[in-house]
């Protein structure tokens, strides 16, 4: 049988055909547009979404080599996905959509945020969620609804996150997983249940809420008419899936008790694995459920990968990243450093006035040590939301590694020693779309478990090992790094 993994992205959707095996026989990405509409807003229209869904679904099996669209449409048994998290889809009562989806990097609410952070308070909102409230999360969007459009708060019969979208336009079932679930601040993650306290803070019922379901389990079939549509199986089991970042850590086997991913994609994440339910009392980490069923600690960076697109392509305009990676010569030397705070941030600072600075500028600085510090302060930040691991007692002594970034090997180098710890590449660096799969394929009973999946999937390619020296170097500097924020910390909502 073959298994469909939807990576719903910012940008793009990829969508990924898989066998039983693991095996990835075609990959297939669709671009959609992003809208600005207001300085700090961020949105997108899930019709986009499901329009590009629908035409990467009729290529992906329409050229596999060897094989005939019919063939391979025949033995696709499942569907999964992993999705950008925190995004607001509302429908109405005939399940048209409302508005844009206001998504996770939309920096509108801070009022909202504040309001829950300070006046609900974190303590309750911890206890409520096992979290405080970020700009990105979905409550605070759906306060900023009620606030500023009432005719469309009015409206809401559903309220969906971008991948429970799609799975709700193939299979019909208003469907969320744990682990997306986690990120809206309405749902109680100790006990995997809404949150009765924060749905009543928000001025809406349970009803409106999708049905929650484990990433591997099955919400449904695919609906026959999509199924003809689309050339697919009509016995195809449409599983929940997971948050973007609980599919890439499936997708990279960062599954069971302790185990550590590093995603460098759009955004940037640490993912810390466990089976055992944990709150970071200073609410740093996020702590979510896992897709594996169990629980997680993610700290998550606004811009990480972004931040090198960014300055590449809009600033020393190339798109020829690895020559301008070239030229850089000394690591753990530089004068200049930056901070990646180009969307403001969350983890573990949740500051929405945050904003991206270069320090450290002379006159001999050249575009190399620019370059250079653009990649050091990623690996800087991510940094932070680790040392937060470590004050918890959490021992990390390497961690896989997927996103974009993560191909370049100096970026890999460069955070090996930044963080002083081994880092794991695996063979198949697909992330939530080879999640999705293997999400797919459990659902249909071809593995027990997500942990067995994972275990005869995910394979090692190659480990980097830090050099004593530069991490020794890396430690200065990243010390001279964190004292920049606290520095900057209030002149940022003075120039925003």
């Amino acid at each position: 049988m073959y298994y469909i993994g939807v990576d719903l992205g910012t940008s793009a959707v990829k969508l990924l055909l898989m066998e039983a095996d693991g095996n990835i026989k075609n990959i297939v990405s669709k671009e959609y547009p992003l809208s600005f509409p207001h300085p700090g807003w961020s949105e997108q229209k899930p019709e986009d979404w499901w329009n590009a869904v629908q035409e990467g679904i009729r290529e992906l099996i329409g050229t596999v080599s060897g094989e005939t669209p019919e063939d391979v449409g025949k033995k696709v048994g499942g569907i999964s996905f992993g999705g950008q998290m925190h995004g607001l889809v509302i429908l109405d009562a005939e399940d048209r959509v409302i508005r844009p989806a206001i998504l996770w990097n939309d920096g509108r609410t801070v009022k909202e945020t504040a309001f829950l952070n300070d006046v609900i308070g974190k303590d309750n909102l911890s206890a409520y969620t096992a979290n405080i409230a970020f700009a990105g999360f979905t409550a605070p969007k759906i306060l900023w609804v009620k606030a500023n459009e009432p005719e469309n708060f009015e409206k809401i019969n559903k309220l969906m996150l971008p991948k429970d979208y799609i799975a709700y336009k193939l299979s019909g079932v208003h469907c969320t997983d744990y682990s997306d679930a986690s990120g809206m601040l309405l749902l109680d993650v100790r006990n995997r249940q809404w949150s009765k306290e924060m749905l009543d803070i928000c001025g809406i019922s349970e009803k409106v809420m999708p049905k929650l379901f484990e990433s591997y389990e099955a919400v449904g079939k695919i609906l026959p008419e999509e199924a003809e549509k689309l050339g697919i199986n009509p016995d195809c089991v449409i599983a929940a899936g997971a948050g973007d970042n609980a599919a890439a850590a499936v997708g990279t086997g960062t599954v069971g008790d302790g185990r550590c991913n590093i995603s460098l994609g759009t955004s940037g994440t640490i993912f810390i694995s466990s089976e055992k339910f944990g709150v970071d009392p200073h609410n740093a980490l996020h702590s979510f459920a896992h897709a594996d069923g169990h629980y997680h600690l993610m700290g998550c960076m606004l811009s990480a990968a972004s931040c090198n697109k960014w300055w590449e392509d809009e600033i020393i305009g190339t798109k020829d990243y690895a020559k301008e990676q070239e030229k850089i010569e000394k690591l753990g030397e530089n004068h200049v450093y930056f901070l990646p705070y180009l969307m403001g941030e969350r983890s573990p600072i949740n500051d929405i006035y945050a904003r991206g600075t270069f320090t450290g500028i002379t006159m001999d600085t050249t575009r190399a040590d620019m370059t250079q510090a653009v990649l050091e302060g990623v690996a800087y930040a991510i940094r932070d939301s680790f040392e937060v691991a470590k004050s918890l007692g959490l021992h990390i002594e390497r961690s896989k590694i997927c996103g974009g970034g993560a191909k370049s090997p100096l970026w890999r180098k460069i955070i090996c020693n930044v963080l002083n710890i081994r880092i794991d590449r695996i063979e198949s660096e697909e992330g939530p779309g080879l999640g999705g799969a293997m999400l797919a394929a459990v659902a249909c009973g071809e593995y027990a478990s997500v942990e067995e999946a994972a275990e005869r999937i995910v394979k090692l390619k190659a480990t980097e090992e830090p050099d004593t020296a530069l991490a020794a170097k890396y430690e200065a500097q990243y010390q001279k790094y964190r004292k920049i924020y606290p520095a900057l910390k209030q002149v940022f909502p003075q120039i925003v």
